[in-house]
């Protein structure tokens, strides 16, 4: 395990609107903010897109993420974590649990997804913190390093 310390700085409550994309809507207030790192919460509404839902085969490298697309409005609830890239750009990692008619889907909305009606946002801007994500060459993924 590795870790960085910060601290909390501001604190922004977002209401996304209807066909707003998630994680780009997100990662775009980051960076119109000067977020470089912080905690992201989302609840609310998620009409369409695709989730991905874990690698195809386990030990493969680079993965090859299988996608689930969402059929009509689900009720959403997901966090995340905001890291600049090495060209200072917020990047978003977010994992949600979206719901619809008794049955769950989990999984990164890294793909893309659009609000359906309304989603809250809250991020925590962490400040002095060194994290940030770097590519790495044999998963393919663009991992959080401290």
């Amino acid at each position: 395990m590795k870790a960085s310390e910060g601290h909390i700085g501001r604190v922004f409550m977002i209401r996304l609107e209807e066909g707003d994309i998630v994680p780009q809507c997100i990662e775009q207030f980051a960076a119109q903010k000067n977020i470089a790192a912080g905690l992201v919460t989302l609840i609310g509404g998620i009409g369409s897109g695709e989730v991905v839902v874990g690698p195809r085969n386990s030990t493969a490298n680079p993965p090859d993420p299988m996608l689930v697309p969402l059929d009509g409005a689900h009720e959403t609830l997901g966090i995340g974590i905001i890291a600049p890239d090495i060209e200072e750009k917020p990047v978003l990692h977010i994992h949600a649990a979206l719901g619809r008619a008794g049955k769950t889907t989990t999984g990164c909305l890294r793909a893309g997804v659009e609000t359906w009606l309304v989603g809250e946002v809250i991020i925590y801007e962490i400040l002095d913190t060194d994290a940030k994500r770097i590519l790495d060459k044999e998963s393919g993924f663009t991992l959080l390093k401290v």
